[in-house]
């Protein structure tokens, strides 16, 4: 098949086929991202895998697209391809920008882990709508080949997607448990300001006690001797 036309049959396959390429070129950059991040080993480990994996995905998105009489740098037709390649190298961009900043999520490890799980998961979400319209619209057409490979993808990333659905509820326990923690030193507070006014009150009650013990010569004095003793002064 040439590589200067694409058939009119196969067009809206590229046009898919180039999104999809561009969207794994911007997540091996956002992976890089997170692996750099990542403290927990097989956490860091699975990242790593799928990152080879979306390497792998790139690699066989941009032969098919090729096959089918795209260009092997994929931009489909002239004004799409114009805004495709707009669009990837925005992605990529913010991909790049998104890394640093995904350092400085949350207000601590456990906080910035659980969030970068949840893009990780919904970026998986998304690659698994992408990948199955591809297969559908490739049924259609029917292409088996491109359907083969939407359906190997869509393996990959279904198989991530259960991974990180339980990495996403394992960071939000912990996360959940380092919340916990917080207000556990906020109730010894509180706990402490009650004994502390307890004891403040039992010392109130001492000295007026005493002053009480003080006061009781000089009433006793004055019911005795009358209030002309009391001026001279009962102690005399």
């Amino acid at each position: 098949m040439s590589t200067t036309e694409t058939p009119t049959r196969d067009a809206k396959l590229v046009q898919y086929l180039g999104e999809a390429l561009g969207n794994e070129k911007r997540l091996e950059t956002a992976l890089q991202a997170h692996i750099g991040m990542t403290t927990r080993a097989p956490y860091k480990r699975r990242l790593s895998q799928h990152l080879a994996e979306t390497k792998r995905h790139a690699t066989n998105l941009k032969r098919r697209i090729k096959q089918l009489g795209g260009p092997s740098d994929p931009i489909p037709a002239p004004l799409v391809d114009a805004a495709g390649a707009v669009v990837g190298r925005a992605h990529k961009a913010t991909a790049l920008a998104q890394g640093p900043l995904h350092a400085l999520r949350g207000t601590g490890e456990a906080e910035r882990q659980l969030k970068n799980a949840k893009t990780e998961y919904a970026e998986e979400a998304q690659e698994i709508g992408m990948y199955s319209a591809i297969e559908a619209l490739a049924v259609a057409v029917a292409d088996k080949e491109t359907a083969q490979l939407a359906r190997e993808i869509l393996r990959d990333e279904r198989r991530m997607f259960a991974f990180l659905a339980r990495e996403a509820a394992r960071r939000r326990g912990r996360w959940s448990i380092a919340q916990s923690q917080r207000p556990a030193r906020r109730r010894g507070a509180q706990h402490a300001a009650p004994h502390q006014r307890a004891q403040q009150h039992q010392r109130a009650q001492q000295q007026h006690a005493a002053q009480r013990g003080s006061a009781e010569p000089a009433r006793a004095c004055a019911a005795r001797a009358g209030a002309a003793d009391v001026a001279l002064g009962c102690n005399a």
